[in-house]
């Protein structure tokens, strides 16, 4: 069932796992952000940034509150150089698929979606 499924990872993310196409992947330890989301009503401020998978992807949320409204979580997934696979983490335990995202150039702490914007300084 895929709401059970994503209560793992829930857990598991929280253990410092996130389970990828291959078995667990550690997370880096979290470091405090500031994060520009742009997507539906987004966000502005401070977040939490975790690296995971050892080729730059990572996660943004927040430690007491969802990072937008229903969305706990959002991951930036490294597909290959420059380009990215981006999903959210619903408060009901959907990994929804916003789509793919390419970093951008004039700001490489963005990455850019057809519509929405993921920024973490």
């Amino acid at each position: 069932m895929p709401v059970q499924r994503s209560k793992v990872v829930l857990a598991a993310t929280g253990c410092g796992l996130l389970f990828g196409a291959f078995g667990p992947m550690p997370m880096a330890e979290a470091k405090p952000a500031h994060c520009v989301v742009e997507s539906g009503p987004g966000y502005v401020g401070p977040c939490t940034f975790s690296q995971f998978g050892g080729n730059g992807s990572f996660t943004l949320s927040r430690p007491t509150q969802p990072i937008l409204p229903n969305i706990t979580t959002i991951s930036v997934t490294m597909t290959r150089p420059g380009q990215a696979e981006v999903r959210g983490l619903t408060t009901w335990g959907v990994n929804s698929r916003w789509g793919s995202a390419t970093r951008s150039r004039s700001d490489a702490a963005c990455w850019l979606g057809t519509d929405f914007r993921i920024c973490a300084y």
